[in-house]
C-alpha cells in the first residue's frame, strides 16, 4: 500500500511518499518550495527503482538475478548488472575491512541454526555440522571480474544473501535520483536505514530518535548530509538449557555471537556502507567496533547489555550529531 501526502509550513511543501519494499517499509520526505514538483511522477519513479533492485537482489524472488546465480551449481562466469556487481563488490570490500565479520555467503550457517527464511526449528548443531557448512561459505569464494562485470562462484553450493547491504544501496540510489531533480532537502528511509540531506520543515537538521531494546527513546540525532544505519541483536534469539543463542552468526566461528552488544548505529557518507558496517559491528562486539570505527573515522553509537540493564557508548565522530 503506497501512501502519498503533503503538509505546508513556512512556504515549503513536504511531500510524503511511503510504501512496502524488501519485506519492510519505506518512507521518503521531501521538502520543496517548488509548487510544480510532480509528486506522482517521483512516486512512480521511486517504485520503479525499488522494483528493479528487488528483481536484481532479492533471495525471495525465484527468478531474480541473484536467485539465478544462487540456484546454479555452475562454476562458469556470469555477466551481471552494474548494480548487482557494485553491491557484491562493496560487500567484499567490507568483508576485507572487517576481517570477515561481514560475509554475504553466511546464509547456510544462519539456516543451520534455525534463523533462516524457512524458520526451521532452532537447534544447536554439532561442531562437525558447522565445519561442514563452513567449507561451502566464504566471501573469498566469490570471484568478480571488473572488466567484464561478471561473477564466478568458486564453490558450486555458494549462496549469496545481500540482506545486510541491499537496503542501504536502495536508500543511496533513491537519494541519487532525488539529487537529479536538484532537490536539496529530503529524508529517505528503508527499514531503518536512512540518508538525510538539507533540513526539515522547521528548517532544522532532520531529527532521528534512537530507542533502546526496552523501546525507550535514549537519543535524538540531528542528521544533515549523512547516512545512518542500525543493527540489533535483542529480538531474534532462542534459549536452550539457560543459554541464549543470538541470530547474529560470526562467519569465522560459525556460531552465534556471545558478547554484550545489543545494537549499533553507524553514521557514514553512504547508507550502503553504514548498512554493511552495522551488520559487521554486531559480529565484532563493543571493543573491536569502537577500535575499527575510530580507525575508519566514522561515528558509532552502541547500546550494550549489562545484566538486566543497558548502557551506551559512542565515539568522538558520533558525538557532534547528538541533539539531546
Amino acid at each position: 500500500m503506497i501512501g502519498t501526502g503533503a503538509c505546508q509550513n513556512n512556504n515549503y511543501k513536504i511531500v510524503l511518499i511511503n510504501g512496502l519494499t524488501m519485506g519492510t517499509t519505506y518512507s521518503i520526505k521531501i521538502k520543496t518550495a517548488d509548487a510544480v514538483v510532480n509528486q506522482e511522477k517521483i512516486r512512480a519513479d521511486i517504485e520503479k527503482i525499488l522494483l528493479e533492485i528487488n528483481q536484481k537482489m532479492s533471495t525471495y524472488i525465484v527468478d531474480s538475478e541473484l536467485s539465478v546465480i544462487n540456484f546454479s551449481n555452475s562454476l562458469d562466469s556470469n555477466l551481471i548488472s552494474d548494480d548487482l556487481f557494485k553491491v557484491i563488490s562493496h560487500a567484499n570490500t567490507i568483508s576485507k575491512t572487517t576481517n570477515g565479520a561481514f560475509d554475504i555467503t553466511v546464509g547456510p550457517l544462519v539456516n543451520l541454526w534455525g534463523f533462516g527464511p524457512n524458520k526451521s526449528e532452532n537447534k544447536i548443531p554439532s561442531n562437525e555440522e558447522i565445519e561442514l557448512i563452513k567449507k561451502n561459505i566464504g566471501y573469498k569464494k566469490i570471484y568478480l571480474n571488473k572488466e567484464t562485470t561478471s561473477i564466478k562462484k568458486l564453490h558450486p553450493d555458494l549462496y549469496v544473501d545481500l540482506s545486510g547491504i541491499a537496503k542501504g544501496f536502495a536508500v543511496d540510489k533513491i537519494a541519487l535520483y532525488l539529487n537529479s531533480y536538484n532537490l536539496e532537502n529530503y529524508l529517505v528511509e528503508i527499514g531503518g536505514e536512512l540518508i538525510a540531506k538539507g533540513t526539515n520543515e522547521d528548517n532544522e537538521v532532520w531529527q532521528i530518535g534512537i530507542e533502546n531494546p526496552n523501546n525507550n527513546l535514549v537519543k535524538i540525532i540531528g542528521l544533515k548530509d549523512i547516512a545512518m544505519a542500525t543493527s540489533g541483536d535483542y529480538r531474534n534469539y532462542f534459549e536452550k538449557n539457560g543459554v541464549r543463542y543470538s541470530h547474529t552468526i560470526n562467519p569465522n566461528t560459525g556460531k552465534p555471537i556471545k558478547h554484550k552488544l545489543a545494537s549499533v548505529t553507524v553514521l557514514d557518507k553512504t547508507a550502503m556502507n553504514a548498512d554493511a558496517l552495522a551488520t559487521a559491528f554486531m559480529v565484532l562486539g563493543p571493543a573491536k567496533t569502537i577500535e575499527l570505527a575510530n580507525e575508519l573515522k566514522i561515528g558509532v553509537y552502541l547500546i550494550i547489555k549489562n545484566d538486566e540493564n543497558f548502557y551506551e557508548e559512542y565515539n568522538e565522530y558520533f558525538e557532534p550529531f547528538i541533539s539531546k
